[in-house]
C-alpha cells in the first residue's frame, strides 16, 4: 500500500524542488528551536543553582555550654547565656528538645534562624551541631555562628572572627572535627585568664564574682547584638563594631 505524503496548501503550490527545500528549512528551524530551548533551560537551572548558593535560607546560631543547673551561669556557659538572651530579645524560646540539644526557631532581622544549645556536654558539642547542620542543609561557611567562652580575653570583651582554629577550646575542637572545617563564624566572649596555679577546669566551672558580673552581662548583650549585625549586614560590620578592646 502506497503512503501519500500530506502537504500544506502552500507546499502544494510549490514546484517539487521547492517542497523539498521548504521541508528541509522547516526541519532545521524546529531542530534549532529545540536546541535553543534546551540551552535556555540549562541556563535557567544554573542561575537558580547560583542564587541558591549565594542566599542562605537558614542560619544556625549555637551557644556552647554544659547542661543542668549545676553549670548555670558559670564561665564555661556564657555561650548558653548569650543564645538565651538573643532568643529573649527576638521572642524565640530555646526549649524544644531536638538534635541532642535545646533549639528554638524563628526570625531575627528578617532571616530564618534556629538557635541551639547542645545538651551533650561541652566536649561533644559537635554531635549536636552536625545533626542540626545536616537536617537544615546549612553550609558552615555561610550559615553557622558559634558563641563560646575564651579565657584569653578579658571579661567584657568580644572577638569575632570569620574562621580559625579551636584555640584550645574542647567544644570548638569537637565541632570542627564533626564538620571537617573551621571555616565558620565564631564570637568569643571573654571570661578572663585563670589565676596562676589554679586548675583550668575548676576555673571555667566557677561562677563570676560580683565585680565581673556587670561586665559579663554587658558582653552578653553586645554578643547578641553582634549576631543581629551579622544577620542584618555582614561579619565585617560586626567585627568593626564589636571587636573593641577595653582601654
Amino acid at each position: 500500500m502506497s503512503r501519500v505524503k500530506q502537504h500544506t496548501d502552500y507546499e502544494r503550490r510549490m514546484p517539487f524542488w521547492g517542497v523539498r527545500l521548504f521541508g528541509a528549512f522547516r526541519k532545521n528551524h524546529v531542530t534549532n528551536a529545540v536546541r535553543l530551548g534546551r540551552i535556555r533551560v540549562r541556563i535557567s537551572a544554573k542561575l537558580r543553582e547560583d542564587k541558591e548558593e549565594e542566599v542562605c535560607e537558614m542560619y544556625v546560631i549555637v551557644g556552647l555550654g554544659n547542661p543542668t543547673l549545676k553549670y548555670a551561669k558559670t564561665r564555661h556557659n556564657v555561650g548558653f547565656d548569650a543564645v538565651d538572651l538573643l532568643g529573649k530579645m527576638n521572642h524565640i524560646a530555646v526549649n524544644k528538645r531536638k538534635f541532642k540539644g535545646l533549639t528554638g526557631q524563628g526570625k531575627i532581622c528578617g532571616e530564618q534562624v534556629v538557635l541551639v544549645k547542645p545538651q551533650t556536654f561541652m566536649n561533644l558539642s559537635g554531635e549536636c551541631v552536625r545533626e542540626v547542620m545536616d537536617f537544615y542543609k546549612v553550609k558552615p561557611e555561610s550559615g553557622l555562628v558559634v558563641l563560646y567562652d575564651d579565657i584569653y580575653i578579658q571579661p567584657g570583651e568580644l572577638r569575632i572572627r570569620q574562621k580559625g582554629s579551636a584555640g584550645g577550646h574542647n567544644g570548638m575542637k569537637n565541632i570542627i572535627a564533626h564538620l571537617k572545617t573551621q571555616d565558620f563564624v565564631r564570637i568569643r566572649i571573654g571570661v578572663g585568664e585563670k589565676p596562676e596555679g589554679m586548675d583550668l577546669a575548676d576555673y571555667v566551672l566557677q561562677r563570676f564574682p560580683k565585680a565581673e558580673r556587670a561586665e559579663v552581662d554587658d558582653a552578653l548583650l553586645r554578643s547578641a547584638k553582634a549576631v543581629e549585625e551579622i544577620l542584618s549586614n555582614n561579619v565585617e560590620a560586626a567585627m568593626n563594631k564589636y571587636n573593641q578592646r577595653k582601654s
